[in-house]
C-alpha cells in the first residue's frame, strides 16, 4: 500500500516536471518569437521614418520648383511669350503633386509608390522649367533684335523727317529770295486747330489753318486798301485741294509770279498791324511738311513752314 503510494507521488512528479520543462521551453520559443518580431517592427519604423522624411524633401523641393516656374511664366507673359503647352503640363503637374501631399498612408509599399510618383513630377517639372527657360531666352535675345531694328528705324526715319523739314525750309526760303515784295511782314506763325478750337499737330485732327503776323513800316505808297492773297503748298510747292482756287499773278519786284490763292482778303493797311488769316480745310491734309505765303499784289510779305504728324 505504501509502496504504491510512492509510487504514484513519482509519477505525478515525473508529470510536474515534463510540463515545467515543457512550459519553459514555450516561454523560451515565445519570449524569442515576441523578440524578434519587435525588432523588425523597429526596423520597419525606421524604414517609414526614412521614406517619410524623403517625402517631405520631396515636397520642398517641389514646392521651390513650383515657385520657380511662376517666377518663369511671370517673365514669359511679359516677354509676349506663348507658354500655353508648359502652363497645361504644370497645371496637370500641379494637380499630381497636391493630391500626393494629401496621402498620409503610413504603410512602406504605398510610400515607396508615392515616393516614385513624387520623383517621376519633379523629373517633369525640371523638364517643364528648363524647356520654359530656354524660350524666354530666345524671346529675350529676339526682343533685343527687335528694339535694335527698331532703334535704326528711328534713326533712318528721324534723317527722313530732318531732310524732308530741311527741303521744306529751303523752299520757304526760295519763295522769301525770289518773291519778296519791297515791304515785308514778319513773327510769322502757323497754328493748326480741330474741332473745339483745340490745337493740334496730328493731320488726321487738322480742320483749319490760322496764319497770323506782323506788317510794320508799310511805306506810304502802300498804304490803303490792299489784296492780301493765303497759299499753302506742300513740301514740294504743289497747292493743296481747294474747290475755289484763285490763279493770281504778283507783280514781285524780281518780275511777275503765278501762284494760287485759297483766300483772298481786301486790307486797309496802316503804317503797323497785325492781321491774320484763317482757312477751314476742304479736306484733310495728309502727314508731312507745309507752306502757308502771304501775297499782295507786289509780292510776297511772308512765309512760315509747318509739319503736320500722323
Amino acid at each position: 500500500m505504501e509502496h504504491s503510494q510512492n509510487q504514484g507521488i513519482r509519477t505525478y512528479a515525473i508529470i510536474i516536471t515534463i510540463l515545467f520543462l515543457l512550459a519553459s521551453v514555450a516561454a523560451v520559443i515565445f519570449w524569442r518569437q515576441s523578440g524578434g518580431y519587435l525588432l523588425k517592427t523597429q526596423e520597419q519604423q525606421v524604414t517609414i521614418d526614412s521614406l517619410s522624411n524623403l517625402k517631405v524633401k520631396l515636397e520642398l523641393s517641389l514646392d521651390s520648383l513650383q515657385n520657380a516656374f511662376a517666377d518663369l511664366r511671370l517673365e514669359n507673359e511679359s516677354l509676349i511669350g506663348k507658354a500655353s503647352v508648359t502652363s497645361n503640363l504644370a497645371a496637370s503637374t500641379e494637380a499630381t503633386i497636391k493630391k500626393l501631399k494629401a496621402q498620409n498612408t503610413r504603410t512602406i509599399l504605398e510610400l515607396r509608390a508615392q515616393i516614385e510618383s513624387l520623383q517621376k513630377t519633379k523629373t517633369e517639372y525640371e523638364t517643364i522649367i528648363a524647356v520654359l527657360k530656354a524660350e524666354n531666352e530666345q524671346l529675350k535675345a529676339e526682343n533685343a533684335a527687335l528694339k535694335e531694328e527698331n532703334t535704326g528705324l528711328k534713326d533712318s526715319n528721324g534723317q527722313l523727317t530732318a531732310q524732308v523739314d530741311d527741303l521744306a525750309k529751303k523752299l520757304e526760303e526760295q519763295i522769301r529770295r525770289t518773291q519778296s515784295a519791297t515791304f515785308k511782314g514778319s513773327s510769322f506763325k502757323v497754328e493748326v486747330g480741330r474741332k473745339g478750337e483745340k490745337l493740334t499737330a496730328r493731320a488726321k485732327k487738322a480742320r483749319e489753318l490760322s496764319i497770323s503776323f506782323d506788317l510794320a513800316d508799310v511805306p506810304k505808297p502802300f498804304q490803303g486798301i490792299q489784296k492780301l492773297y493765303l497759299s499753302i503748298t506742300d513740301a514740294n510747292g504743289k497747292p493743296i485741294a481747294s474747290s475755289n482756287p484763285a490763279s493770281i499773278t504778283v507783280h514781285a519786284p524780281t518780275g511777275d509770279i503765278p501762284i494760287i490763292a485759297l483766300q483772298t482778303r481786301p486790307v486797309n493797311l496802316g503804317p503797323t498791324q497785325r492781321l491774320s488769316f484763317v482757312y477751314k480745310l476742304e479736306e484733310k491734309l495728309a502727314a508731312g511738311n507745309y507752306v502757308a505765303a502771304i501775297y499782295c499784289d507786289k509780292g510776297l510779305l511772308g512765309a512760315s513752314s509747318f509739319r503736320l504728324s500722323k
